[in-house]
């Protein structure tokens, strides 16, 4: 008995140890992160801009301590925000860029890009350095007054390619399949479960979406380095960068220099003698200097709601755009007398076809006492663009991929898997239709007629919403719907967009409905900081080491394989959302 007595003494003693010295551990981090905040900016500072982890849209409470301990993402808006600060900042001579394999999309990467540009207007300058210039990066660079490369480094340039998965031989194999159900002129929906090769119309339209893109990078690149686009086209075509040597005689960079080298340059272009020391500024730290400086101030606030991520049911988060947390941001700034205006800043493949709809119905009542605009980011398509459809007025980046206007459902069915393992399931219902479908058992043709109807109607109440928006026919709509997809350039000139431009764009344009000229800036919605993500997600610690593991032997591209087929067999109810993943690279 004294021995249960002391074992469970020693157990409690124990917990209410570690609970303490968590506590303190929490304390700790607290007063680093607040110590951390002082950050002295130097005179004769140069900005290094290293991007080294995933850029959202909008990471979300960047006064949490935790944020940089429990998640690594880094804000667009941040980003952005910090270059226009260094711009008019007397102790900020100029912007180094010493960046590889940035983690952006491509419409994120042409706002830094933009960004960038506009800091040059001030005389500082812009100066890059790759080990490797991977397409992104070297579209990044381009907007410098010089580029390095490394001497023994590389460069890929070569253009724009994707590559599509194709599933319907390995459904025939394992007999796991998915029943698919589109619209009837819905041609390329889910195309890789039903074929094993990709459909003439489908390669077209996937053959003109990158083209315009890089049709994009190719006169920006053509602007920035003094090539005409011809040779941009040419040098890429011949692999004109494919080694330092090539790289420069083609005009790509300014110079072949190792790293040492090129902090002189740095020195130099700073009037520093050879043995002083450069005053670096991490972009981290400059952020937290930048964040705290307001570049648009007023009684009268714009709202920014941030939409970023699959739309699913539900209430959703950093990476998830759900109901719950949009329509709580729009109702919040719809209610607020202060915000005189919305912008909508969407960046989603579209998802749940049911929650798109719920989320447009809260925008057009925001609209009603409000202006809304929208800004679309790296990708605003099919429910992306369902949610977007109903604002006043519609920014796309010329990179942003958009469109997508269409419907389909997904239901697995391993009925030839469970036959060959020897597995018979048997149903019982009371009505008719009770029993309407079973995973093990072949849908049968009345089933697939109730889906087929819900589609169409779903497809219908899609095409009314874009011809409500966009003051255009049903007809119309339907014209440019049935799953295409356009880069922003090319949705400006069908009308699915009103002007190409970016966030900034968008909220000039915000103002000028609202009529209003000076105003502050409202960010939604408010995400959880990190330490209740930290302790929400410590219940499922062993499933993301499982995660960890299966990539680490599966390897990232096969992982990535395995996780879409997951998330096409997670699908509930009607999907407007993307056919398709398109990896551009």
């Amino acid at each position: 008995m004294n021995f249960l007595r002391n074992l469970l003494a020693a157990i409690i003693g124990c917990l209410i140890a570690f609970g303490i010295i968590f506590i303190m551990f929490i304390l700790f981090l607290s007063l680093l992160g607040s110590s951390e905040d002082g950050v002295v900016i130097k005179d004769n500072s140069i900005l290094e801009l290293q991007m080294q982890h995933p850029i959202n849209d909008y990471v979300g409470n960047k006064e949490d301590p935790f944020a940089s301990f429990f998640g690594q993402a880094q804000g667009l808006d941040e980003i952005l925000h910090a270059i226009r600060v260094a711009k008019n900042d007397t102790d900020i001579k100029g912007i180094s860029i010493s960046n590889n394999f940035i983690r952006a999309g491509l419409a994120q990467t042409q706002a830094i890009r933009k960004a960038l540009k506009d800091f040059k207007e001030s005389g500082k300058f812009i100066y890059t350095y790759g080990d490797f210039y991977m397409q992104k990066d070297y579209y990044l660079a381009s907007v410098a007054d010089s580029i390095f490369l490394n001497p023994v480094g590389g460069m890929d340039f070569k253009g724009l390619s994707t590559e599509i998965l194709f599933y319907k031989d390995l459904q025939e194999k394992t007999g796991v399949k998915m029943e698919v159900i589109r619209h009837g002129k819905y041609k390329s929906a889910v195309e890789p479960f039903l074929a094993n090769e990709m459909s003439d119309a489908n390669r077209t339209q996937i053959k003109e979406l990158i083209s315009s893109l890089w049709d994009t990078m190719v006169a920006d690149i053509s602007e920035g380095r003094n090539i005409s686009e011809e040779n941009v086209n040419i040098i890429a075509d011949t692999l004109g960068g494919r080694s330092p040597k090539y790289a420069k005689a083609s005009g790509l960079v300014d110079d072949v220099l190792f790293f040492d080298q090129y902090e002189d340059k740095l020195r130099s272009a700073i009037s520093l003698d050879s043995e002083d020391e450069i005053n670096y500024v991490s972009l981290k730290d400059y952020t937290k200097h930048s964040n705290k400086k307001s570049l648009k101030k007023g009684d009268d606030k714009i709202a920014v709601i941030f939409a970023q991520g699959e739309i699913l049911y539900g209430e959703g988060g950093p990476k998830i755009i759900g109901q719950g947390i949009i329509n709580k941001a729009l109702i919040k700034a719809r209610d607020d007398d202060k915000v005189k205006a919305i912008v909508l800043r969407v960046d989603s493949p579209g998802g749940s076809a049911l929650t798109s709809d719920i989320i447009w119905r809260e925008v057009e009542l925001a609209k009603e006492k409000k202006p809304v605009v929208v800004s679309m980011g790296n990708v605003a398509a099919s429910g992306g663009y369902y949610i977007a459809v109903g604002a006043n007025k519609i920014f796309a980046e010329p990179t942003t991929v958009t469109g997508s206007i269409g419907v389909f459902g997904t239901i697995p069915n391993i009925n030839e898997l469970a036959a060959d393992i020897g597995i018979n399931a048997e149903q019982v219902g009371t009505n008719k239709n009770s029993v309407d479908y079973s995973l093990f058992e072949p849908m049968t043709d009345n089933f697939r007629k109730v889906v087929q109807d819900g589609i169409e109607q779903t497809y219908d109440t899609f095409l009314e919403r874009v011809a409500q928006g966009r003051n255009i026919t049903v007809a119309q709509a339907d014209s440019m719907a049935q799953g295409r997809v356009w880069s922003g350039v090319d949705a400006k000139n069908l009308g699915l967009v009103d002007e190409l431009g970016n966030l900034e764009d968008a909220l000039a344009a915000a103002a000028e409905l609202a009529e209003i000229e000076s105003y502050g800036i409202k960010k939604y919605p408010k995400y959880k900081t990190g330490f209740e993500k930290f302790m929400e997600d410590m219940s499922s610690v062993k499933s993301r080491i499982g995660q960890n593991f299966i990539k680490e032997e599966l390897g990232m591209e096969t992982y990535d394989i395995l996780r879409q087929m997951k998330s096409t067999m997670e699908q509930k109810g009607v999907q407007a959302r993307m056919p398709f993943v398109l990896d551009i690279k």
